[in-house]
């Protein structure tokens, strides 16, 4: 099952420096424009490639698009290889900055 988790929560995970890997599913363009520091960029439309560089089946993975669909996406994908511990962050990018939480160019 992939859970939900707002950017607060999300804000909360890493202030707290908890183990988790954020992945950005965005394109290069959004990418550049702005993403959340931690995150690591993998994008959709390369995504089946790009999974192969996540190797922990257990460890907690935030999935971030610019609005939650493509990193439902991504998750589902995630999901099918056997990674369990699957979160789609409610809102993407759009919530995130709607928060007021900082962001990278």
């Amino acid at each position: 099952m992939i859970g939900s988790m707002t950017v607060t929560e999300l804000k909360q995970k890493l202030d707290q420096n908890e183990e988790l890997v954020l992945i950005d599913v965005r394109e290069q363009g959004e990418w550049d424009e702005a993403h959340i520091e931690a995150a690591q960029f993998l994008p959709l439309s390369n995504f089946q490639e790009e999974m192969k560089k996540l190797s922990d089946k257990g460890a907690t993975i935030v999935c971030q698009c610019r609005s939650g669909k493509r990193s439902l996406n991504a998750a589902m994908m995630l999901q099918d290889e056997g990674f369990e511990n699957l979160y789609n962050l409610e809102g993407g990018i759009l919530a995130w900055v709607e928060a007021g939480f900082p962001t990278k160019a």
